[in-house]
């Protein structure tokens, strides 16, 4: 029966209300019926005509009619009672099931409906695809505009996939992560031709307020029966397949395959192994010198992180340093780093500097500073002989916070070098902005110089350099002609394999590569 609206449904006898009213004055019948008692009462009354009981038997007549309308009030009352407790039940399912942000369903959801999927897609000899959706460039929305334009962004992007995603089972099971199952015929493409409409409906722009937010989308993919059968073995095999499209560098989509776990399998127990090593202190600074191209005398040392594995010899650093920023280790390793160097630069002459790398991740700690110049404090290091090597890409999401980081530092002494220059966004606002003291060119142009535009590219950030009063370091050199060309061009200082290879002791005395009868390595280069 369909229940009246809740502007009328009080206004209208309900059938429990009825059923108390009829039930009440039934029982009255029959008890009057059973009893003679309308026949004893009037005998009793014209007995007793005297008495004037006809006032008091009006009396008694109309309580016993007012029990009965508080009777069906309380009945009328205790249904909507019940009518609350059934809308409350309903919303708390609701809110059980259902992600309360965007609507759609949630995680709890998506476990008790994909195995009905998958045992439906074998029934029916199709497929069930499992696309695990994962927003690119998410955080720095609420980083930057906050988390109340987050989470407008999400619930627009809820829509969009609800449009793309019609016939499938699409749930919210985290922040940013979306998963949707779909029952489709086997071997077609549909998943594929799905996989790249989402990824270009979720990259279109967003409009909250007066703000225009862009972000991206990575998808992994995995399929029943071809990948797993289980709904929890599905979803794993999904998130693998998203996190080598992450890899593949995002805005992408991959389906699982079987050496993707494996690769996985391996970066867990790299994970596990880089923890202990890390605690351990087996992560160990290597010195590279810095040369003056003028004299040739050694001005300083670069501390470069490196990583002597018991089973799997030397791991190279751009291997385990993005393993060390996703477990938020970086900057236990750096401070480690940094302790060491330090204390091994008691043996270096005064005058040496020691360069260390700062990762993106640590130009978002407020207290970066503070670290730094503690450990400079405890090893008795002066903050005049260190310097803090950046990339650009690390520096363009917040600059007004870089720029006041970096005045912090400078103000105790220590100095800023821009590493790597020319590969990155190469602006020269953020030379002007940010008041950087060194320059490095990045190893690619110096190693590139046999071609005409790799020269004049290090020809002309040289000549950048001298007009802006920063010395310019040239990465990369191998060969003395590398070198004697930098000399010529105004380089100022120079460092790579040509002067000396990463070594566990700062070299005072480094030789020329050709001396030496092995070549670089790619640990060597890292």
């Amino acid at each position: 029966m369909r229940r009246p609206s809740k502007k009328t449904r009080h206004h209208v006898i309900r059938p429990i209300e009825a059923v108390v009213m009829l039930g009440s004055a039934a029982l009255a019948a029959t008890f009057f019926d059973r009893t003679d008692m309308f026949e004893q009462l009037l005998a009793f009354m014209a007995a007793h005509e005297a008495w004037q009981l006809d006032e008091y038997f009006i009396t008694i007549a109309l309580s016993g009619i007012g029990f009965i309308v508080l009777a069906v009030r309380r009945a009328a009352d205790l249904a909507r009672e019940i009518d609350q407790r059934e809308a409350a039940e309903a919303r708390a399912n609701q809110l059980a099931r259902h992600d309360p942000l965007t609507g759609l369903a949630n995680r709890r959801v998506l476990q008790d409906e994909l195995p009905l999927l998958i045992e439906r897609a074998a029934d029916e000899g199709a497929q069930c695809s499992l696309f695990c959706i994962d927003l690119d460039h998410f955080k720095p929305v609420n980083d930057v505009h906050g988390h109340e334009t987050g989470d407008a962004v999400l619930v627009q992007v809820a829509e969009r996939l609800a449009t793309l995603a019609r016939g499938g089972l699409l749930a919210r099971v985290g922040g940013d992560e979306f998963v949707l199952a779909l029952v489709h015929g086997d071997g077609s493409d549909t998943a594929k031709r799905l996989a790249t409409r989402i990824i270009r409906g979720v990259s279109a722009p967003y409009q909250v307020g007066d703000r225009r937010i862009e972000i991206g989308a990575t998808i992994g993919i995995a399929r029943s029966p071809n990948d797993a059968l289980q709904a929890d073995e599905l979803l794993r095999a999904a998130d693998v397949a998203m996190y080598e499209a992450k890899r593949a560098g995002r805005g992408t989509c991959r389906f699982f395959q079987t050496e993707m776990d494996s690769r996985l399998r391996a970066r867990a127990a790299l994970e596990a192994d880089l923890r202990g090593a890390i605690e351990r202190g087996e992560v160990m600074p290597y010195y590279q010198p810095v040369m003056a191209l003028a004299d040739g005398r050694v001005v300083g040392y670069e501390a470069l992180a490196r990583w002597q594995h018991p089973t799997r010899g030397m791991i190279a650093p751009d291997e385990f340093i993005p393993i060390a920023e996703d477990l938020g280790l970086i900057d236990m390793l750096s401070v480690r780093i940094l302790h060491q160097a330090c204390i091994a630069a008691r043996d270096w002459p005064p005058d040496a500097t020691l360069s260390i790398n700062i990762s993106p991740i640590q130009l978002k700690d407020p207290w970066l500073s503070a670290r730094l110049l503690a450990v400079l404090s405890e090893t008795g290091f002066a903050p005049g002989r260190l310097i803090v090597e950046v990339t650009e890409n690390a520096i363009i999401e917040d600059i007004d916070a870089v720029s006041e980081l970096f005045r912090s530092l400078q103000r105790t002494g220590i100095r800023i070098a821009l590493d790597d220059f020319g590969k990155g966004y190469s602006s020269l606002s953020h030379l002007r902005q940010l008041r950087f003291n060194h320059l490095k060119i990045d190893s690619s142009f110096v190693r590139t110089m046999d071609s005409a535009e790799s020269r004049k590219i290090v020809r002309a950030v040289a000549g950048l350099g001298r007009a802006l009063g920063m010395p310019v370091t040239a990465e990369g050199v191998e060969t003395p002609a590398a070198a004697e060309a930098l000399r010529e061009m105004g380089c100022e200082q120079a460092q790579g394999f040509f002067y000396g290879r990463p070594r566990p002791v700062a070299d005072p005395a480094p030789r020329a590569a050709e001396q030496r009868s092995d070549g670089p390595t790619e640990v060597d280069r890292a």
